[in-house]
């Protein structure tokens, strides 16, 4: 069995995704967010504005940015990723 670290806590589980079970209702509640803050406002300029807004922090957005879903809206922002 293969564990991982969550990305999100730093605990071991063994699953495909990124983040642990615990962390992955985190991580949805704040994809929604996210999704209501861009859908609601002007597209802010930088992550932090965006952290702000939305009540997500600027490293949960730069990671799920990378998602998908989120990809085309990557390319709006003038911040050059953000690893924290």
């Amino acid at each position: 069995m293969n564990f991982k670290t969550c990305i999100r806590c730093g605990c071991f589980f063994s699953s495909n995704d990124s983040v642990c079970p615990n962390c992955k209702t985190k991580d949805e509640i704040d994809k929604t967010s996210l999704k209501q803050c861009l859908a609601n406002s002007e597209i802010p300029k930088n992550y932090e504005s965006l952290s702000y807004l939305s009540g997500v922090s600027v490293k949960n957005i730069n990671r799920i940015l990378e998602a998908k879903e989120f990809s085309s809206l990557k390319d709006s922002f003038n911040d050059i990723d953000i690893n924290l």
